[in-house]
């Protein structure tokens, strides 16, 4: 019988893994379809297309799928604008996160924490809840917690699903000695599948506290430009170091206010690989406006 890790592995969508992750914190027993299993494919009968186990629903005609499959996806149904703004979290650490041992944690915009075993979770949560879930995670748990979280993003398509995606982050978690805590962000799903050239130019994995403070860095830079002077400076980095570069350069921080001014000359923006431009660009969906104390 499929366990738990195995339903989360049929998710072809973002929307159908939440789904999934409602279903089984609804369900703390195995979805249990009677220890049934279906008939054999044949022209005129056979199992769920889902899953592929049990026997489809007796009680609709022309059921295509079990009762638990039918369940998740009629679910997903809903929760397909959810889903596009949310990311999944895996965790592979040295020991479960406190607020996971004692009944969650305190933001309720994580959505519906899944407990694999004591050294691994997966967790979904909106995109710009990111960074306040991570500084709560450090807070609680402090250098007690040490090993690799692996942030990716949802996705609709039906190749590379988010089974896939699952099982190639799970081959990845141990790349690291887990003698502290790593933060691995993958901004697109293209590149869980190609990490080397990201990790050659230091855009994949960080410590924590270099990740949170880049994530900081993305909220300011996001509350001092306006989203027009966002896509005009890109223009101009992407130049590179041209003469007609550096002229576009002046006249657009000429343009400026003295606090964006003395952001981008303390930052040195056109010294920076093109990897880390597009990383900072990236991070500008997971981060509110900057609030100052």
């Amino acid at each position: 019988m499929p366990s738990r890790f195995d339903w989360l592995r049929r998710s072809q969508t973002g929307a159908e893994l939440l789904a999934t992750l409602q279903y089984l914190a609804a369900h703390p027993d195995l979805p249990a379809d009677g220890g049934e299993i279906g008939p054999p494919p044949s022209a005129l009968r056979g199992p769920c297309l889902r899953c592929w186990i049990y026997p489809r629903l007796a009680k609709k005609r022309h059921a295509r799928y079990c009762p638990t499959c039918q369940s998740i996806l009629d679910q997903a149904h809903k929760l397909g604008s959810v889903s596009r703004y949310s990311v999944v979290v895996w965790g592979f650490v040295n020991q479960l996160p406190r607020q996971l041992v004692r009944g969650g944690f305190h933001d309720s915009h994580v959505l519906d924490p899944y407990v694999h075993d004591e050294n691994h979770f997966l967790l979904m949560l909106y995109q710009r809840e990111l960074r306040p879930w991570l500084q709560e995670l450090v807070i609680y748990n402090g250098d007690d917690l040490r090993g690799f979280i692996q942030v990716f993003p949802t996705t609709g398509a039906k190749d590379n699903g988010m089974g896939d995606l699952l099982c190639r982050i799970v081959q990845n978690e141990a790349r690291f000695p887990m003698d502290r805590l790593r933060v691995r962000f993958f901004s697109d799903t293209h590149q869980i599948f190609t990490p080397g050239f990201y990790e050659r130019e230091g855009v994949l994995t960080f410590e924590v506290a270099e990740f949170l403070n880049i994530l900081e860095m993305a909220s300011v830079f996001r509350s001092l430009l306006r989203p027009e002077e966002q896509e005009n400076l890109y223009q101009v980095l992407k130049m590179g170091a041209t003469s007609e570069a550096q002229f576009y350069w002046g006249r657009f921080v000429g343009s400026l206010g003295p606090e964006a001014k003395d952001m981008l000359n303390a930052w040195r923006l056109r010294q920076w690989s093109e990897p880390q431009i597009n990383l900072l660009y990236e991070l500008i969906e997971y981060v509110g406006f900057y609030q100052s104390h």
